[in-house]
C-alpha cells in the first residue's frame, strides 16, 4: 500500500544568480506549493558560506526541500507527500523554470507498506 509520494529532482544548469538568493527561492517555493495545492506549515531557509542555500517548508501533506551548489549551478529539490492531492508535477515545473535550469532528471518513488519482505542493510527482515 503506497503512503506517501517521494521525488527527488535534480536541476542542472541553474541560473547562479538564483541559486543564492534565499528570499527569492523562499518566495518561489511558496508560491510553487500553493499553487500545487499544498498546505503550509512553516520553512527555514539557510544561506551557508561562501555559498549555497538549503531550505525546508513543511506543509500540511509533508515537506518541500532544496539545497543549491552555485559554484555547480545545480539544486537538488526533494518533495515528500501523503497526499495524491499534491501536485508535485506543478512544484517542479515552477522551480525549474525560476531557477532557470537548462536540465533536469526526476526520480518519483512510491513509500509505504509493501507486501513482500525485505532485508535491510543491517539484516533484519523488515515489512
Amino acid at each position: 500500500m503506497t503512503l506517501a509520494w517521494h521525488t527527488l529532482i535534480d536541476f542542472h544548469e541553474c541560473d547562479l544568480a538564483r541559486l543564492t538568493d534565499g528570499d527569492g527561492l523562499r518566495t518561489a517555493m511558496l508560491e510553487a506549493i500553493a499553487t500545487a495545492g499544498g498546505t503550509y506549515v512553516t520553512d527555514i531557509f539557510h544561506q551557508f558560506s561562501p555559498h549555497g542555500l538549503s531550505g525546508v517548508v513543511v506543509i500540511a501533506e509533508s515537506h518541500v526541500a532544496i539545497h543549491t551548489w552555485p559554484e555547480h549551478r545545480f539544486a537538488a529539490v526533494d518533495i515528500f507527500s501523503c497526499s495524491p492531492a499534491l501536485d508535485q508535477e506543478v512544484i517542479i515545473a515552477r522551480l525549474g523554470e525560476w531557477l532557470e535550469a537548462e536540465g533536469r532528471r526526476v526520480d518519483p518513488r512510491e513509500r509505504g507498506l509493501h507486501a513482500h519482505r525485505t532485508v535491510s542493510e543491517y539484516g533484519q527482515k523488515v515489512g
